[in-house]
């Protein structure tokens, strides 16, 4: 055979064979070894084994993992279907540890406490299903900043006793353009069944109060939800607590500065009268209803913090152990007592700068003084009718003295 036909032999037998490899590829749909229709077959049984291997507990975690204004009170919760927590984490970015509390039938955890505002925490847990595989969670979440909420400092405190005048006062941390949703979240309540209603003073101030003093002896109940309520644009509130206090016995004083007396009554009976000194008639004092808002055993008084100063712009007066001292408005107005006055100007002259003195000595602790029996018999919340002063009503605000407002007055200021 020369060169030339091998050549063409083995040129026909190449082909032949790449002829029979091309069939050979070409031809396995009917191989069920192959990666034809066969091969998906397969997938879907490997997907199918992973997933029996893979646990149907089914974690949710809130708020949502990358939420940047969530909630200090009640948005962080894990909860679980088809299966059971076995663990849970939840830390400050820096990490701190948060406590918190797995329910009786372990599908549900919860923070012990509120959360802080503007803070990253993060949070981590693990379940069970039937068969015991185990599933995993993780979220990040950022709380509302101090910026973006509003808070509302309020009196009288929770669990405090007071006296039938005191109203339910808020005062809150931002200005409040959307009063009537905010409103709708606060809701004041008495056993007594009295209507309450709600005014507001300002942007940021709201009291609420019956048409009439509190009934005594009754509770009272404050109850805020403002979680979540947008008070202003982008400003949401964050509170979301239940307050209660108790009204105590019906006290009621009434100052007369033209007798220069002060006759205290309980339930409607006079347990005692006292001989004072109001405002002199260069400083009068506010005539009108004002409520003991706070007391103190002996506090500072100086004039350059209500305008009272002499022409060196010297205080006219700095006295710095007023005793027996209880505070009827915001602006300086105070029942207290009087030791550096000699004992015969009460009930014969008034001679303050628009206080009501009663007679008292020198260190608060002398126990047969007037002030100090006052003092003793009187709780926050008192209310105090001053008369004959010669000066005007006080201002509804000026403390928390609504009652010199009507009832149809009040209810004008309500926002719904």
């Amino acid at each position: 055979m020369t060169d030339s036909k091998r050549r063409k032999g083995l040129m026909a037998a190449s082909a032949l064979l790449g002829g029979v490899l091309v069939l050979t590829a070409c031809s396995g749909g009917d191989d069920k070894s192959s990666s034809g229709s066969g091969g998906d077959s397969s997938q879907s049984q490997a997907d199918a084994a992973a997933a029996k291997k893979s646990s149907k507990a089914d974690i949710t975690i809130t708020p949502k993992d990358g939420s940047d204004s969530a909630s200090i009170n009640n948005s962080a919760a894990v909860t679980v279907s088809k299966g059971t927590l076995t663990g849970v984490t939840m830390t400050t970015a820096a990490g701190t540890a948060v406590a918190g509390t797995l329910s009786a039938d372990k599908t549900s955890w919860k923070p012990d406490t509120q959360l802080e505002r503007s803070t990253t925490y993060k949070v981590a847990a693990e379940a069970k299903d039937s068969a015991g595989l185990v599933a995993h969670e993780n979220a990040t979440f950022t709380t509302v900043s101090p910026a973006n909420s509003f808070i509302g400092t309020f009196t009288p405190e929770d669990g405090s006793t007071v006296g039938v005048g005191m109203p339910v006062s808020i005062n809150f941390d931002k200005q409040i353009t959307n009063k009537a949703a905010v409103q709708k979240g606060v809701t004041v309540t008495s056993s007594s069944g009295q209507e309450v209603a709600c005014h507001w003073f300002s942007t940021q101030r709201m009291d609420c109060r019956p048409e009439t003093y509190w009934k005594e002896n009754s509770t009272v109940t404050l109850k805020l939800a403002l979680d979540g309520v947008e008070g202003a644009s982008g400003v949401y509130g964050v509170q979301q607590k239940t307050v209660t206090f108790h009204i105590g016995r019906n006290q009621i004083s009434y100052v007369d500065a033209k007798t220069k007396e002060m006759r205290v009554t309980e339930d409607g009976k006079t347990v005692k009268t006292i001989p004072i000194s109001a405002g002199s008639p260069e400083h009068t004092t506010y005539e009108g209803i004002m409520v003991m808002s706070e007391k103190y055993k002996q506090t500072r008084m100086n004039g350059t913090t209500v305008g009272f100063t002499d022409n060196d712009g010297k205080a006219e007066y700095d006295i710095k152990d007023v005793p027996h001292a209880i505070r009827l408005t915001s602006s300086g107005t105070f029942l207290h007592g009087n030791y550096w006055g000699a004992k015969s100007i009460f009930g014969s002259v008034n001679t303050s700068h628009g206080c009501v003195g009663l007679s008292d000595t020198k260190g608060a602790n002398d126990t047969t003084t007037p002030a100090y029996w006052m003092y003793t018999h009187s709780i926050v919340g008192d209310v105090v009718v001053i008369s004959n002063t010669g000066d005007k009503t006080v201002a509804p605000d000026n403390g928390l003295n609504g009652w010199n407002m009507n009832w149809t007055q009040w209810k004008a200021g309500s926002a719904v």
